[in-house]
């Protein structure tokens, strides 16, 4: 099914699959104190009642990315890759500055904020570029 222009069940994949990076790097690879310790918060400053809306942000970014690829006029799940890889550091690692600037972030965690975008991003452009 297609809602202008692009096929709404490769975003979904897209997004499952951005979810599924997502658990495996911050609840598989890394442990909760990791995590806390990353981003300078403490068990009790964590928001767990707030989990049910994590699927709501890879489903926007897999949206954005079938919009910059449509955009781009990419080709195949490379085009579609190298869209992500783009769209990745210029605005998901990018937007990492903030809480590192402004926040609590430690200089660590944009290395780890940094390979979560280029897998995250990457990936799902690649669905996404690929099934057009």
């Amino acid at each position: 099914m297609r809602v202008m222009g692009h096929n709404v069940l490769a975003i979904i994949v897209a997004a499952i699959a951005i979810y599924l990076i997502e658990f495996v790097i911050f609840a598989v690879l890394i442990t909760p104190e990791q995590y806390q310790a990353l981003v300078g918060l403490s068990g009790e400053q964590m928001h767990p009642e707030r989990m049910p809306f994590g699927p709501v942000a890879p489903l926007l970014f897999a949206i954005g990315l079938s919009l910059a690829i449509k955009w781009r006029a990419a080709v195949g799940w490379m085009g579609g890759a190298m869209t992500g890889v783009l769209m990745a550091v210029f605005f998901g690692f990018a937007a990492s500055f903030y809480p590192f600037v402004y926040g609590s972030h430690e200089a660590a965690y944009l290395a780890v904020d940094l390979g979560h975008y280029l897998a995250c991003f990457g990936v799902a452009g690649a669905i996404l570029g690929a099934w057009k």
